[in-house]
């Protein structure tokens, strides 16, 4: 491709091929914009009333004899740092509804970013940090959605924060039936690892930000949803955060032993490498192209290895307090219309998931195959968005109210929400990450809405946010949100008009529960 045309495509994605920079060791400095670390003092950049600090290492990079290992945490420095841009984003294909694979992309990519706003005197402010989506194989923070300059300029009294993790094969690959592997045991989930380490950052730091690491927030969307759903069962991981929100993703997007060695042993036909040391011998470029060489057709989920976390994490979610830890989750009503756009319009679509929706009712049990049955004679007759409508609940609601429900019997509290409000591009819908832009106040940013959005309803929703994390309640001066139960089932519906609703689609519910005890493997 033409130079000049890819940074054309790029900008209009909202990347600029000429943004990245690699943040350098600096002697002067403004020591209003400085923040002393315990592994350097960063010196960010100011706009209006919001300072950003952006691609602070949290790690040391993963690379050469690291790769494929657990992150190991930074040593202390007295030196100082530039921390004007972002890191790197991990090596990813290009996607162009994952912004984030059109910037720089490299293995040095463990970093994360800080937003605070001085035009505020509260001291030890609620710290909310976020993990971006991407089913584990793509994103990033540097996608211009999760911009975090917008955000904390309307709620000022809050820090964000927002983290950069290992990816797909980086992240997440079993290397356990290579030569070598037995010394790699954490490798099906050091994405996972990267996030503990992240937060055990924020731990020691986010104080000098202005930050209270005694109240904490982790909140994700899609895979960032499924992993803060799983950190609460990672040893070494309490006390790190006290609220978390789940937007559009639960525990179940996880793969069984079995599935991961699928995967590794596709590599191994791919390569024909027989030991660990191949792989560490591989540049970075050539990681790259092994990784456009499958990761498009196979799903890298973190593994239930019984290392890191448990072979069964809905036997564990039962027995795991959640007395410490308020939830707020949620699903889009129209989810699974997002991957329209990836399939490449609705004529591919179609046909795919048609086959999709059959790969998956061959793998029920007669009982609940008679239960879908009955569920598409609710429906209207239109065979492909009746399928859509099935997939919505059982990758996203079911799971998510399952998850609720096992929080809520273990001592915990769960508030939920039903997203409404519809993008604006053909056939979307309230689809997968719509409410996006909306959370991060980011709504010139319509690659998932289109020209539609609502100031008034990103305005409360970000209060419904912020409130959460400052206190576990994501009530409102205009909402009072009650906690979800087994009773009522009441969970706020977010569109146009914001309203509680009981028992949402509560027959679908009751024909699909027994869908939330498959794993999405």
């Amino acid at each position: 491709m033409d130079n000049k045309v890819k940074d054309s495509e790029e900008k209009q994605k909202g990347i600029d091929v000429e943004d990245y920079h690699e943040n350098k060791e600096i002697t002067e400095f403004d020591e209003d914009l400085a923040v002393r670390c315990n592994n350097g003092t960063f010196v960010g950049l100011k706009d209006e009333y919001v300072i950003s600090y952006k691609g602070i290492p949290y790690a040391e990079p993963p690379i050469g004899n690291l790769r494929f290992k657990p992150p190991v945490e930074k040593q202390n420095s007295d030196k100082i740092y530039e921390a004007y841009y972002l890191g790197k984003s991990c090596y990813q294909t290009e996607c162009e509804t994952e912004q984030a694979g059109y910037y720089e992309q490299g293995e040095d990519c463990l970093t994360l970013n800080v937003w605070k706003n001085i035009n505020s005197n509260i001291t030890d402010k609620p710290v909310m940090v976020f993990i971006h989506g991407g089913a584990f194989g793509w994103g990033g923070t540097a996608d211009p959605l999760y911009e975090g300059t917008n955000f904390i300029k309307e709620n000022k009294d809050v820090i964000l924060v927002t983290i950069n993790y290992r990816i797909n094969i980086f992240g997440f690959i079993n290397l356990s039936i290579l030569e070598g592997g037995e010394t790699y045991k954490e490798s099906g989930n050091l994405g996972i690892l990267d996030q503990v380490c992240a937060l055990k950052w924020i731990q020691k730091n986010i104080k000098n930000f202005g930050g209270d690491p005694n109240n904490v927030t982790i909140f994700g969307e899609s895979a960032g949803a499924c992993s803060v759903s799983i950190l609460p069962l990672v040893k070494g991981t309490k006390g790190l955060f006290h609220h978390v929100i789940a937007q559009s993703g639960s525990y179940q997007f996880t793969n069984s032993i079995e599935s991961s060695l699928m995967v590794t042993q596709k590599i191994i036909e791919l390569t024909g490498i027989k030991s660990v040391q191949e792989l560490l011998d591989y540049s970075g470029e050539q990681m790259k192209e092994l990784i456009e060489q499958f990761c498009d057709d196979f799903l890298i989920f973190p593994v239930r290895d019984g290392i890191i976390l448990p072979e069964d994490l809905f036997n564990e979610y039962d027995k795991i307090d959640f007395s410490g830890i308020d939830f707020m989750c949620g699903t889009n009503k129209d989810e699974y219309r997002y991957w329209i756009e990836d399939y490449g319009g609705i004529d591919i679509y179609q046909p795919a998931i048609i086959e999709m929706f059959g790969g998956y009712y061959y793998e029920f049990k007669e009982r609940d195959q008679k239960n879908i049955n009955k569920f598409f004679k609710t429906l209207k007759d239109n065979e492909i968005w009746n399928i859509t409508e099935f997939i919505n609940e059982y990758l996203f609601r079911i799971p998510a109210i399952a998850q609720a429900e096992k929080i809520i019997k273990s001592g915990g509290k769960v508030y939920m929400y039903f997203w409404k409000f519809p993008s604006a591009i053909k056939d979307l819908g309230a689809c997968h990450a719509v409410e996006l832009s909306s959370v991060f106040n980011n709504l010139k940013n319509t690659i998932y809405t289109g020209e539609n959005y609502d100031e008034n309803l990103a305005q409360n929703v970000q209060k419904m946010w912020v409130n959460f994390a400052k206190n576990g309640n994501p009530s409102t001066d205009n909402y009072q949100w009650n906690c979800y139960d087994l009773v009522e089932r009441k969970m706020m519906v977010l569109d146009k008009n914001i309203h509680e609703e009981k028992d949402i689609l509560a027959e679908r519910r009751k024909l699909l529960s027994s869908l939330a005890n498959y794993y999405m493997n």
